[in-house]
C-alpha cells in the first residue's frame, strides 16, 4: 500500500506541472475559441529568458518576476501582431498559423541560445517529508504550492475584479461585450498575456526536472492536450484536475502495467485524449455545445 501512495504523490507532482501548462491552453481557448499548438514553446522561451537573467546573476525569484512581466507582454504582442491579423478566419487556418509560431519560437531558441543541454536552477530545496512510509519531496510540494496559488490567483481575477468580469464576459459573448463597451480587442489580448504568464510558470517548474532545451516541452505539451481535454477545453477547474488525474494515471501505468513501463508511458496520456473525445468530448468539467436548428 506503502508503494501505491509514494505512486500516486509522485504522479501528482508530474500532473501539477501538466495541470500548468494545460490551464494556459484552456485560458487561451476559453478567451478565443484557439487551440494554441505553440504554447509549449512559449513556456520554453520564457524558461530561456529566466535561465538568460540568472545567467546574468539574477537570484532565481527575482529573475522569475522579470520573466512573467515579458512573458505577459510577449503573449499580448502576440495576440496583436500574429493572432489579430487573422481573427475570424476558418479553424484550419489558426491551426496552420499556431503550428507556424511553434515551429518559428523553437527555431529561434535553437538560434539564440544553441540546441545545448543546460541545467536549470531547482528553487526548492531537496529532501522530504515522510509520513506513513511514504515520502513526499520538498520539490513535489513547492510544485504543488505554485499551481494552486496560480489557480487562486486566477479565482479572484475573474471573480472578484472588473477585468475578470470584462475576461467573463468577452468569453461568452464577445458581440454582446463590444456592445455594451467592453474593449474586446484589449479584453483578448490580455488572456493571451495571462496564457503566457501561466505557461512560463510551467515551464520554469518543469526544466529542472528535464534539462532546458528548445525540445523540452514537446512531451509536456502532450500530456496538457490530455489534461485539457479530460477536464474540458472550457473549464480551468478542469484543466488542473486533468492534469493530476493524467499524472497519477501515467506514473501507475508506468509502475504496475508491464507493457506499458517507463518506455510506453507517452502512449497514456493518447490514450486518454482518445477515450475522452469517443465517449464526453465536453471533458468531465465542460459544458456540451448546444446550436439551435
Amino acid at each position: 500500500m506503502a508503494g501505491f501512495a509514494q505512486q500516486v504523490v509522485e504522479g501528482m507532482g508530474a500532473g501539477a506541472i501538466y495541470a500548468g501548462l494545460a490551464l494556459a491552453l484552456v485560458l487561451i481557448h476559453r478567451f478565443t475559441g484557439i487551440v494554441n499548438f505553440a504554447q509549449g514553446e512559449l513556456a520554453m522561451f520564457s524558461t530561456y529568458v529566466a535561465w538568460q537573467f540568472m545567467d546574468a546573476g539574477l537570484p532565481f525569484w527575482a529573475a522569475l518576476a522579470i520573466t512573467l512581466t515579458v512573458s505577459f507582454t510577449g503573449g499580448m504582442l502576440i495576440e496583436r501582431v500574429v493572432i489579430r491579423p487573422v481573427e475570424g478566419a476558418p479553424e484550419l487556418t489558426m491551426v496552420i498559423v499556431t503550428v507556424g509560431l511553434f515551429i518559428f519560437v523553437n527555431a529561434a531558441a535553437g538560434w539564440i541560445w544553441s540546441f545545448l543541454i543546460k541545467d536549470f536552477p531547482n528553487p526548492f530545496p531537496d529532501g522530504a517529508l515522510r509520513a506513513g512510509g511514504v515520502a513526499v519531496g520538498y520539490p513535489t510540494l513547492g510544485i504543488l504550492a505554485v499551481v494552486g496559488l496560480v489557480m487562486g490567483l486566477l479565482y479572484l481575477l475573474f471573480r472578484h475584479t472588473g477585468i475578470g468580469l470584462g475576461m467573463r464576459a468577452v468569453a461568452a459573448d464577445p458581440d454582446s461585450a463590444r456592445l455594451v463597451g467592453i474593449r474586446v480587442g484589449r479584453t483578448l489580448a490580455l488572456g493571451w498575456g495571462l496564457a503566457a504568464t501561466v505557461g512560463a510558470v510551467s515551464g520554469v517548474l518543469v526544466a529542472p526536472l528535464l534539462f532546458l532545451e528548445p525540445n523540452m516541452m514537446g512531451g509536456v505539451l502532450i500530456y496538457a492536450f490530455a489534461a485539457a481535454t479530460l477536464g474540458g477545453f472550457d473549464s480551468p477547474a478542469g484543466a488542473v484536475v486533468g492534469g493530476l488525474v493524467v499524472g497519477v494515471a501515467e506514473t501507475l501505468a508506468g509502475a504496475y502495467v508491464d507493457v506499458v513501463g517507463s518506455d510506453l508511458k507517452i502512449g497514456v496520456p493518447l490514450v486518454i485524449i482518445l477515450v475522452v473525445l469517443l465517449l464526453r468530448p465536453q471533458g468531465l468539467f465542460g459544458r456540451a455545445t448546444v446550436e439551435r436548428a
